[in-house]
């Protein structure tokens, strides 16, 4: 691609707005896409990966800088992570650019503290590194790509296999992920909503960590079942295919807006005992009534996504210790709230997309301690039971990218006496 002085600065712009971190990088990035219709389809997905890039390694990209100067910044990123060349970038370079380039690019990385050479945040290397001892370098690498695009079968419409002839029919390269059952990997990132296996609900996008926990709560025919934070759905619309679109599942959340994004995708899927209902909170009266009569309830709890730095590397710094204290809290009343749902002998699901011990483990152990009528269950024998083999330490279910090449999750199932 031909690099211009214009579309540099349509991308120096969109990175000035992404830095202030007042809101989530692809909403901030969407925004100004909608304020600059004359951008092509090639020129945004430049200038979408020069700012992500930027954004993944924005602590290391720093100490290569002379200042923090967005423009720098997505230079050093250019000409030291994506290979660009002198020639290539002369169409944007000013006088002392080359030099302060190659003093960029010839910095000795080996000698920088081990929170730049991740591209973690002080707080964030401190409490990582002790939970990944030998590892933490290999988990920030895996964090600092771009996740691979995944996809999910619906087995309500249509098979894993059939799905993968119609791509390789299509030319599109893929292949089935190692532990879904129904998740298929792209090996890159074509256009697909307006593919017909897309517009007809044969698949849709989903990481296949994500998928994994679906068969975490695996919900039977003819259960009553919820979603306890169900977001755009992407898990409920599982549920709802393991459940054969019998029973009853509830899609509860407390954003309208989430809730109206999950009805497209409900419509497509072709399921129909999805219940989508909004709540105020999560002591909301609809919730209470529901007391003791659900057969499974999953808690998608609202997190840090720190386990997601791959798609929303803003993450490491928009959140703080601050904003993952507030989490916990939520957390804990989330789950103490959906576990009123469950019915004796029913299962409860705590899952969330971070890597930290405060909003996994933390929660769960408190979680049992106030309430001992529950207990862990091994994720493990859950999944091996439906012919996913995840070798696992402990009763948790703990994806990481650089072992598992998913987001990282935690899940933790548990049953009611």
């Amino acid at each position: 691609m031909r690099l211009t002085p214009a579309l540099f600065a349509h991308t120096e712009a969109a990175m000035k707005a992404l830095l202030t971190f007042e809101y989530p990088a692809d909403g901030a990035l969407s925004f100004y896409f909608r304020q600059n219709r004359e951008l092509g389809h090639a020129d945004r997905g430049f200038v979408a990966e020069a700012c992500y890039t930027t954004l993944r390694r924005l602590r290391s990209l720093s100490a290569r800088c002379p200042d923090d100067h967005p423009r720098k910044l997505l230079l050093a990123a250019m000409y030291c992570l994506r290979g660009w060349n002198l020639k290539q970038l002369a169409p944007i370079l000013r006088d002392g650019d080359a030099e302060w380039l190659a003093v960029a690019k010839a910095a000795k990385t080996d000698e920088w503290p081990p929170a730049v050479r991740c591209d973690f945040p002080d707080w964030l290397f401190e409490r990582l590194a002790p939970r990944f001892p030998g590892e933490i370098e290999a988990l920030a690498a895996a964090l600092n790509r771009p996740a691979p695009l995944d996809l999910r079968v619906n087995p309500m419409k249509t098979t894993r296999e059939a799905v993968l002839r119609q791509l390789a029919s299509d030319h599109i390269a893929a292949e089935a992920c190692r532990y879904s059952p129904l998740g298929i990997r792209l090996e890159e990132k074509p256009a697909l909503s307006k593919h017909p296996l897309f517009v007809d609900g044969s698949i849709e996008v989903q990481d296949e960590g994500s998928q994994l926990l679906g068969y975490l709560v695996a919900p039977k025919r003819g259960e009553m079942v919820a979603d306890f934070c169900a977001g755009a759905g992407g898990k409920t619309l599982l549920l709802g295919a393991l459940m054969r679109s019998t029973g009853r599942l509830y899609a509860f959340d407390v954003a309208e807006k989430r809730l109206a994004n999950l009805k497209p995708r409900l419509a497509r899927s072709g399921l129909s005992n999805v219940h989508p209902v909004r709540i105020e909170s999560e002591n909301d009266q609809k919730v209470k009534r529901l007391a003791g009569k659900l057969d499974r309830v999953l808690v998608d709890a609202p997190c840090s996504g720190l386990g997601t730095l791959r798609r929303n590397p803003d993450l490491k710094w928009r959140q703080s210790p601050e904003s993952v204290e507030e989490l916990v809290a939520k957390q804990t009343a989330i789950l103490a709230s959906a576990s009123r749902l469950v019915k004796p002998g029913g299962r409860l699901v705590y899952a969330t997309c971070s890597l930290l011990t405060e909003e996994n483990d933390a929660v769960v152990e408190a979680f049992l301690a106030a309430h001992p009528d529950f207990r862990t269950l091994p994720a493990g024998e859950l999944l091996q039971r439906q012919d996913i083999e995840l070798p696992l330490a402990g009763d948790a279910l703990r994806l990481l990218p650089h072992v598992h090449g998913s987001d990282g999750f935690f899940a933790m199932a548990m049953e009611r006496a």
